[in-house]
Formats: C-alpha cells, structure tokens, sequence
C-alpha cells in the first residue's frame, strides 16, 4: 500500500459499505498491497455471513493463504459453510505448511480428504514434518528452498538455475551428496560473481544453523540474534530440512503472545470473536467454575472466623485490602516468572537465588506497606489493635505472594502445565487463603 493505514479504519470503511460494494473494496485493497495477514484480520471482524462472503470474493490464489493467516476458530468457520465441491477445490490447492497448521483445528475427515487430494509432493513433506512434535522447529520448517552442490563453479550454479526456473532466491543452500549443509550463498553474490569461482569460495562465513529439534520459542531467540534474515535448519546429522525466516518469528512470537494473554483466562488464542453463544458460553463456563470453587476455598476460610467478624465489623471492611494487596503482589512476581520462562531464563541454578530476591523484595514491601496501612487503619478505627492486625496480615500476605508467585509456576512447569493458564487462579486462591487466615486468626487471638 501507499503508506501504512490503521487496520481498524479499513475494517470500518468496508463495514459501513453496501454488502455489495464490501468485496471490492477489499479487492482494491488486496490490489494497492495489503498482506494476507491483514485480510485474515479483517474477515475475523466480521460476524461469520459477512466473512463468508468476502472470503469467497477474494482472488482464488489468497484462499489458502488466508485462510491458514486466520485464527483456528475463524478458518473452520468458513469451511463449514463451503458447498462440498467449494471444499474439495480448496482442500486440493493445501501445500504442505498450511495442511500442518489446519490439522489441529478441523475434523479428522476433513483432514484425512485434504490428504487425498493434494499433490504426492506436498503430502511426501506433509510426512516429513509430521516427524516432528508440534513445538519443535523441524515442523514448521519452510521445505521448498534452493539448493546446490557446494563444489560447483558459479556457471554451472546459473545454468541450473535457469535449467530449473528457480525464482531469484535470496539465499541458497550449499549441500553435499548426503545432502548435508555445507554452507550458503547470497544470490547476489552469485550474481556478481566471476563465472569460474566455486560456489563454497563465495559462500556467508561462520553461518549459523538450527537444529531441528529446537523448541518454537528457542528458535524465535536465535533469529532475533542472527544478521541474516533466514537461517538453514538442520537435523543432528547436518542434513538440510529446510529454513525459517523473520517472518516466522514474528508470527510465532505473536502465538505465543497471544496464547499466554488468552490462557490467563482459560481461553485460547485461536478462539472467535463472533463465536456462537451457545459454543462460547460452554467454555467460559468451565473456567468460572474452576474459579467458583477457588473462592469457595476463600470463602470458607472467612467462614471460620464468622464469630469475631460479627463482633468487630471493621474487620469486614478491611478484608479486601489485605487480599487485595497480596493479589498484586503475587501477580507481579508471577508475570515476571512467566516472561523469564517464556525466555528460557529459569534454571536449576538460579531458582534459589530468584526466591530469595523475590522474598527480600516481598519482606520490604510488605514491611513498609504494612506500617502505612496499619497507621490508617488504626486511625479510622481508633484502634492500635486494629492497626496491628492488618499491619501483620500485609506482611504476611505480601512475602507468601512473593514465595509462591516464583514456585508456583516452577512447580506448574515441572508437572507438564501452562504456567499462565493456571498459575494465576492458584495464586489468587493462596493469597487469599493466607491473608484472610493471618488476618482473621490474629484478631480472634487478640480481640475476642
């Protein structure tokens, strides 16, 4: 496009139009440069007849695209309303990575059909990557890249090319008989340089690989770190699998952005913004129950103590300063832990050591906020014994958010479990426990 324009203001310039006029405008766009990416978006806005309609307008070659561009939830929402013929004709034009990134998200006979009908190259590394876990790199590796024998004149290098119409690369891959990597080249330099020069004399010094095996997040780190704009993954014996490329990392960067926002409360990245009711208010569902029983926990807690808060009412009123202070709390050391794990930060070495941080910084925190609360409260009350309590529940309650808020998603990470999806419900539930219990305890003690 011309210049960049504000997705949200391309979303409501094709809804305000007539229903007719909608599908051209997003063509012009499309025409004038807009990316797949940013179409897939605009379709999420609509609610599911509208994005119907505007899919199928699309230019034919964009389908595909687009569709894997979208969130899971939104791309089988479209292909549920396709006629059987639609579906077959866009289920035989799936190349391999956009096949791997719908077989999580649709039926399995939908899946098992695209298997049948697209072509036996795609499907041979369609097979190649399902060797791999789903968050491991050799999955979502870019397959199709140029290669050529690393001893080879430059020459001979542009015959081949030409012998097989390769697009201009901007880098091929230098491999060996084995087809193990040896090396890449800039086309560029291939281009510029003498026709009798060998390809590995040409070659990018001390390229860096990655290894196949290496986790999602792992190596979105190691692109953020390389000067070059793709890097050749391998597998441990050196064979070439294929590359990634900055465009992957950013991508990948935002899934796992948008996955540990969504999963705080127990939804997914993939989810729809016009979902049905009825689909929707099933799986919120869950999770306000996971979370009514958590406050059951609390609430019972409370119960115990019913006796000294009938007594002294201003213990009720200052209840939700204590677990709202150990809420916060818990919830700063928590998103710290979750970032340096997401990270790869958190070792066995450093664990001790961030604990004891953690806590030194909760036991500050809490002493001095405590004296501050403390010296309110006992003023609003006119009681230094009201003060007190309050003042010794925050600091209890502030050094146990910080204690758990780094060995609750150790431990979570241990066992197997998102550390963002449940960390912050149990969290909740501890501080809450805790303070409600050193505050209600301490003025049972001392005021009844």
């Amino acid at each position: 496009m011309s210049e960049f324009q504000d997705l949200s203001t391309l979303i409501a310039q094709i809804a305000h139009a007539e229903d007719s006029e909608q599908v051209s405008q997003l063509n012009e766009l499309i025409e004038a440069g807009l990316e797949s990416g940013s179409v897939a978006l605009i379709l999420e806005a609509f609610p599911l007849e509208g994005r119907v309609r505007l899919w199928r307008g699309l230019p034919l070659e964009l389908h595909i695209e687009v569709l894997t561009e979208a969130r899971a939830e939104v791309r089988h929402s479209i292909i549920k309303e396709l006629s059987e013929t639609e579906l077959k004709l866009t289920l035989a034009k799936l190349d391999n990575l956009s096949l791997i990134e719908w077989a999580d998200s649709l039926p399995e006979e939908i899946i098992n059909e695209a298997l049948h009908l697209i072509e036996k190259d795609e499907l041979e590394l369609y097979d190649q990557a399902n060797e791999y876990q789903d968050d491991e790199l050799g999955r979502w590796a870019e397959r199709k890249v140029v290669t050529l024998p690393f001893n080879i004149s430059v020459e001979k290098a542009k015959v081949l090319m030409e012998r097989y119409s390769y697009d201009a690369p901007q880098q091929i891959y230098l491999i060996n008989k084995r087809k193990q990597f040896r090396g890449l080249v800039n086309y560029i330099d291939l281009l510029r340089a003498e026709p009798s020069e060998r390809l590995r004399s040409i070659a990018v010094e001390n390229v860096l690989t990655l290894n196949a095996k290496l986790t999602l997040a792992e190596s979105v780190e190691a692109l953020e770190h390389s000067s070059l704009s793709t890097m050749p993954v391998t597998d441990d014996e050196q064979l070439l699998i294929g590359e990634v490329d900055w465009h992957f990392a950013l991508s990948t960067q935002r899934e796992i952005y948008e996955s540990r926002l969504m999963a705080g409360t127990g939804m997914d990245e993939g989810d729809d913004l016009f979902a049905p009711v009825v689909k929707s208010s099933q799986k919120r569902g869950v999770w306000l129950g996971i979370n009514l029983m958590t406050a059951i926990l609390a609430s019972v807690t409370i119960g115990l103590f019913e006796e000294v808060i009938a007594q002294v009412v201003a213990l009720a009123v200052l209840m939700p300063i204590v677990a709202s202070m150990g809420g916060i709390a818990g919830s700063q050391t928590l998103t710290l832990m979750i970032r340096a794990m997401a990270l790869n930060q958190i070792t066995s070495g450093n664990r001790w050591a961030l604990l004891k941080n953690e806590v030194g910084i909760g036991s500050i925190n809490g002493l001095l906020w405590a004296l501050i609360i403390g010296g309110l409260a006992g003023l609003w009350f006119q009681s230094s014994i009201i003060g007190a309590t309050i003042a010794l529940a925050i600091v209890v309650n502030i050094i146990t958010a910080a204690m758990f808020g780094v060995l609750i998603p150790i431990a979570l990470d241990k066992l197997k479990l998102d550390p963002a999806l449940a960390g912050s419900v149990i969290l909740t539930t501890v501080t809450d426990v805790v303070g409600f219990f050193a505050f209600l305890g301490t003025a049972s003690l001392v005021m009844l």
